[in-house]
């Protein structure tokens, strides 16, 4: 700060010259007379993170203010890169999925389901249709914990400690089915290229159902606690307003653009993996606020609970994985007593086959598969918005370059454009709305 008085200045405050300017050191005196002396036009500019609890993970967010408006923000990131898209090119093109699962940590089986269908691009081959519902029952219900994350951490940043409470509970009950169907909770690796891992339990359509009905009980509750709740309407209502015109500019994807009133989503206007066969409807609002991003992601998950439903019944009998022995990996699976790899009797079998078998087996561990050179992009809709890889491959059995389109990197520039002009207290309702997940946007 400055100051004209330098006998005031002198006595109250010591100067430190540093790259940034002047740095006051005050103490001691009459608060009320060291505040009057310190009356400036000069903006405040603070740092708020990467710790603070609710930059939803490793953010840095440099804010210039004008009392308790924000005047400019600058995101800083990086804080979370871990080179997963680099850390992919030195893998098999199968390896590469245990890498890009853990890019957006919320939504797994999406960054899967991308990579994958651009490497399935590539080879020229189309998993089988049973595979192709069971993706989509996945990304659903992936949607739906990705969303209740949204409502408990949003919730939490506001002071609702209730949705915190809920939105946890209703996502430990997906998790619990996630875990259940392919073996894992989060990272899961299940979505392979040309196919899935292995096939759902013999029972699963019946836990799916009933896991289906057990939400159609508890969403209603939110209705309740959330939607007609003045304090939490009043605190969502007009923040963060960022009409279709800016969404456009910005490359603004997912429930942020839908909020806007463009229904753009992929399922819908660029459908994949049987999709278009299935009934859903892509809800829409053109309040461009986050009281509008809430009420969307709400009504999405009603939605994929509509999706998950309609698989259940339709889903045939058949492979799960391509039948072309020199793509699907692991061949033949059979999990072992301990529930890690092979088990005993599935390595005999193949040990005792023949050579070639068994020649064949390990280069298709080891190396993998061959992909013809070329470059893909292949998009799909994430619960955060647009989510694609761009993968290009020299012919061998790695990518030559793997670099995913995040929709978390690209909705977060928006930030400036929603927040400056609003309240310091009215940036936490914007990041909140938004949904960023640190993973995907520093992966």
């Amino acid at each position: 700060m400055t100051s004209t008085n330098e006998t005031t200045e002198a006595e109250y405050a010591e100067v430190r010259e540093t790259t940034e300017g002047p740095v006051y050191h005050v103490s001691g005196g009459d608060w009320d007379e060291v505040l009057g002396d310190a009356q400036h036009d000069d903006r405040m500019v603070i740092n708020m993170g990467p710790q603070h609890p609710s930059t939803h993970g490793v953010l840095r967010l440099v804010l210039e203010l004008e009392g308790e408006t924000v005047t400019q923000l600058r995101a800083v990131v990086g804080y979370l890169h871990t080179g997963i898209e680099k850390s992919a090119e030195f893998r098999n093109w199968t390896q590469g999925v245990t890498f890009v699962t853990r890019a957006d940590y919320l939504a797994p089986l999406s960054n899967e389901m991308c990579y994958c269908l651009g490497v399935e691009k590539l080879l020229g081959i189309k998993a089988p249709p049973r595979a192709e519902l069971l993706r989509v029952l996945l990304l659903e219900l992936n949607r739906i914990t990705s969303h209740l994350v949204f409502i408990a951490t949003g919730g939490m940043d506001l002071g609702a400690t209730t949705a915190m409470t809920l939105g946890f509970r209703e996502r430990e009950e997906a998790m619990h089915l996630l875990e259940y169907l392919t073996g894992l909770r989060m990272n899961h690796a299940f979505i392979r290229p040309g196919g899935l891992a292995q096939d759902f339990p013999e029972d699963w359509t019946e836990k799916v159902l009933d896991f289906c009905k057990l939400m159609d009980k508890r969403l209603p509750l939110y209705d309740k606690m959330f939607t007609g709740q003045p304090i939490w309407r009043n605190r969502l209502k007009d923040v963060g307003v960022l009409p279709l015109d800016a969404c456009l500019e910005l490359g603004v994807t997912g429930p942020v653009l839908r909020a806007a009133g463009l229904p753009w989503d992929l399922r819908k206007t660029e459908p994949y993996s049987r999709y278009d066969e299935l009934e859903f409807d892509v809800p829409t609002s053109t309040d461009a606020d986050s009281w509008a991003r809430y009420l969307l992601r709400l009504e999405e998950i009603h939605q994929s609970l509509r999706i998950m439903k309609q698989v259940a019944k339709m889903a045939e009998p058949g492979p799960v994985m391509v039948e072309d022995k020199k793509i699907a990996w692991p061949a033949q699976l059979s999990i072992g007593s301990d529930g890690m790899g092979n088990s005993l009797g599935h390595v005999k079998k193949i040990m005792g086959q023949s050579m070639e078998s068994l020649i064949h087996h390990f280069k298709l561990v080891t190396e993998g598969f061959h992909v013809p050179p070329g470059q893909v992009y292949a998009p799909v809709e994430s619960p955060r918005g647009e989510i694609g890889a761009h993968l290009v491959s020299d012919g061998g059995t790695r990518p030559l370059r793997v670099h995913l389109r995040e929709p978390s990197f690209v909705n977060m520039q928006a930030m400036p454009a929603m927040a400056e002009g609003g309240l310091v207290a009215d940036l936490v309702v914007v990041i909140a709305s938004i949904d960023p997940v640190l993973g995907g946007v520093d992966r």
